[in-house]
């Protein structure tokens, strides 16, 4: 007998969308794996434009991970060690940029600029949540009290980039 194809379609991500949008934390992923320790790690991740995720890098458990929008708009940031923005590269599902593979030492985070943005995130396994990220030191921690005031100051970063000329800001 043969196994039924796993599809998702829009109703899918609007589910999601749904979901992040009743979350505390504004956002919601859902792995398309079995589990952690898959020789792939694949999830959907919607995004809200006022979900705040920490800037962060990959360096205990160094792999590199590609981002393919699916829905709406985001922007991925590139932090420097002493968080200076140093790139940023706004994709829209569809769009002229819609991907980005993220090194595994790279600072980066992801803002979204509307509120049906759906990702797709896929990392090599296994997954090892105590060592999957290094969080930024010099930015706040998720849910404190500065968080949402370094969103709105990141995001406002978007049209004074000399580099980013073409990004307009969310």
């Amino acid at each position: 007998m043969k196994k039924r194809l796993d599809t998702w379609g829009h109703e899918f991500l609007m589910s999601l969308v749904e979901r992040a949008t009743s979350s505390p934390r504004r956002r919601q992923h859902l792995n398309l794996h079995s589990d952690h320790s898959d020789s792939c790690q694949r999830l959907l991740n919607a995004i809200c434009a006022d979900s705040y995720i920490r800037p962060h890098r990959h360096v205990l458990d160094p792999k590199e991970e590609l981002l393919i929008v699916l829905q709406g708009e985001v922007v991925c940031w590139y932090f420097d060690d002493s968080g200076t923005v140093v790139d940023a590269v706004r994709m829209k599902a569809g769009g002229e940029f819609f991907g980005v593979t993220i090194h595994a030492h790279q600072w980066h985070t992801i803002t979204a600029c509307d509120t049906a943005a759906v990702i797709l995130e896929v990392k090599a396994g296994p997954f090892d949540p105590l060592t999957a990220k290094l969080m930024a030191p010099w930015a706040p921690e998720e849910g404190s009290a500065g968080a949402s005031a370094y969103l709105k100051w990141l995001t406002q970063q978007l049209p004074l980039r000399r580099e980013a000329r073409h990004i307009r800001p969310c």
